[in-house]
């Protein structure tokens, strides 16, 4: 017989979810709220640590290099604003925290691919996932103006364009700067 705490659990997880494990590379898809607009971001990158499996507080750690520097993030896999995980690849790894990948950067971070059905994996379907990845997409087609999008590049261009010339003009009337020779601190220095 379960007890209240775990029913309310498994009323809270999902009814499927795709099995993930340490050195998969995967592309999550998030729903992030920004002020009163929702998008979907996506993050791809491999995975170094799982958790808690059978848990509905599973997770798994998903890290990428983005602009030189290592982005890690941590997912839960029932949360509600994690709408779909595809497994892109699968690497042979005989561990399930991957920690030294951190060290490692260049060729030193590959890993040797496994053959795997890549559509059996990502089969999984959430139907609520799906109903509102399509919401979203829909709010955001009927919110998109075109004229408004490029009015808005064009003030962004502007904008860079005399910050560009707000910089030169400031560098232009800036008084000199004295020379290291001018400098009281060496005159005190050489009484």
């Amino acid at each position: 017989m379960q007890s209240v705490a775990q029913k309310i659990m498994n009323a809270q997880k999902k009814s499927a979810v795709v099995n993930v494990k340490s050195g998969d590379s995967v592309r999550v898809h998030q729903k992030v709220v920004e002020g009163g607009k929702e998008r979907i971001q996506i993050f791809e990158g491999l995975v170094i640590k799982t958790g808690r499996a059978a848990s509905l507080t599973s997770t798994f750690t998903v890290r990428r290099v983005a602009s030189g520097v290592g982005v890690e993030k941590t997912f839960l896999i029932h949360s509600p604003s994690i709408l779909k995980v595809e497994v892109v690849r699968r690497s042979k790894v005989r561990r399930n925290r991957l920690n030294y990948m951190r060290q490692l950067s260049g060729r030193s971070t590959r890993l040797s691919g496994v053959d795997f059905d890549r559509e059996a994996v990502n089969a999984v379907q959430d139907d609520a996932a799906i109903a509102e990845e399509e919401r979203i997409h829909e709010e955001q087609t009927e919110n998109y103006d075109p004229a408004e999008a490029e009015a808005a590049k064009a003030e962004a261009k502007a904008a860079k364009a005399e910050g560009s010339d707000d910089t030169a003009k400031s560098e232009v009337n800036s008084p000199e700067k004295p020379s290291a020779q001018d400098s009281p601190a060496k005159d005190q220095n050489k009484q």
